[in-house]
């Protein structure tokens, strides 16, 4: 017998290599004036922009442009917001990274609310937000976080009292997210990893979560499968097609699995690590992902032997090899054995250069969700993860 699930609506989906093409004639159907959100230089200085630029006289639609260099902060936002109030916006578009669709996220939506963005954000604003956005299309130019299908915009402010909050609701789901591989293509190689680091941990966690469904293990394993065919392949062969289409399919998959199953130990390092020092979010998921499973793993066989996230580890480690006759123990084991080996492959890097402090260690621990995870960590635990990577 299925348990009952419950699965959220999803943007309307354009993928495959050269449907960029249609970003602008989608724009074009919400009215004539657009606000594009671009990430630092890189696409604006791409053979991509130039013909954005073409099909935006094509249409006759006109548009202002704004970068995110970095990951948004709240004050980046109400910026550009403000810039923007007393101008007939039509849509949004965001092309880019993670950073920028959630910046592009947060601006359609701050368009239609009164006050700064801050007031709106989880765990730290005290308003509820209305769920009013102006129409919203994501470009992803990295194979990352899947926010080109998630409701959520993730903001940050770095330091001593920073915070990694969202700014979430059902209706901030892109209204139409194309998906072009080809954006992926120039992609540099460590991007490429810690995105992809970010994506499978996505990924997984939704797979072995609490609240996961059988539509959502469907869909994890479908994008875990693309990540072991391709995440190596595109980290040492940027130009490859083929695997650069696996790596966005996975992370459109990704974003799709993490809304309706959640995420585990991983993301709640990660959100808190990003509050207080500037580590990229693939790299803490990228560095932490081995410890934590190697210990939810350990947990489970000592604590619950019919646990079905076991049975789950199993499937996982068939993923990534090609023997058919070792027991259920041994794929486990090479589950481990494999998100350990892909870390060192793809050169990511531990959170010992931070050098963080006693006090910023224990604000990380005291700060870690663990909501989803198999196994409910204790401060011990989470410490033992922690700092076996610092």
């Amino acid at each position: 017998m299925i348990s009952p699930f419950i699965f959220k609506s999803l943007p309307k989906i354009i993928f495959g290599a050269g449907r960029r093409s249609e970003i602008v004639r989608a724009a074009a159907e919400y009215g004539p004036t657009t606000l594009l959100i671009t990430g630092g230089t890189s696409f604006q200085t791409s053979r991509y922009f130039k013909q954005l630029q073409d099909d935006f006289a094509s249409y006759q639609l006109d548009y202002s442009c704004e970068r995110i260099a970095t990951e948004p902060a709240p004050a980046t936002i109400d910026d550009i917001v403000l810039r923007h109030t007393n101008r007939r916006v039509h849509s949004v578009i965001a092309i880019g990274g993670g950073s920028t669709l959630d910046a592009g996220k947060a601006i359609s939506a701050m368009l239609r609310e009164d006050g700064p963005v801050t007031d709106f954000l989880e765990g730290v604003g005290t308003r509820q937000p209305s769920g009013k956005k102006l129409p919203f299309i994501a470009v992803p130019t990295t194979s990352g976080t899947g926010s080109e299908t998630t409701a959520n915009a993730v903001l940050s402010v770095v330091g001593p009292e920073g915070f990694k909050k969202s700014l979430r609701h059902d209706n901030y789901i892109p209204d139409i997210a194309v998906i072009d591989p080809e954006l992926t293509l120039s992609c540099p190689s460590a991007v490429t990893a810690t995105c992809g680091m970010d994506c499978f941990t996505q990924l997984v966690e939704a797979y072995l979560s609490t609240n996961s469904s059988p539509l959502t293990d469907t869909f994890a394993l479908q994008g875990i499968e693309a990540i072991a065919r391709s995440l190596l392949l595109a980290f040492n062969h940027g130009d490859n097609i083929k695997a650069r289409s696996d790596l966005s399919y996975a992370a459109m998959l990704s974003g799709i699995v993490l809304a309706n199953a959640g995420l585990g130990t991983v993301h709640g390092f990660a959100s808190a690590v990003g509050g207080v020092i500037p580590a990229a979010h693939g790299t803490v998921c990228g560095t932490l992902m081995e410890p934590s499973n190697r210990l939810t793993l350990t947990r489970l066989r000592e604590n619950d032997s019919t646990h079905a996230a076991l049975k789950k580890y199993a499937v996982l480690g068939k993923i990534f090899c090609e023997e058919n006759h070792k027991d259920k123990t041994w794929y486990q084991d090479h589950f481990i054995d494999v998100l350990e080996e892909m870390s060192n492959k793809l050169n990511i890097p531990d959170l010992s250069q931070y050098q963080m402090a006693e006090k910023t260690i224990e604000k990380i621990i005291l700060a870690t969700g663990n909501k989803n995870n198999p196994v409910d960590f204790d401060r011990r635990d989470l410490e033992k993860i922690l700092r076996s990577r610092c």
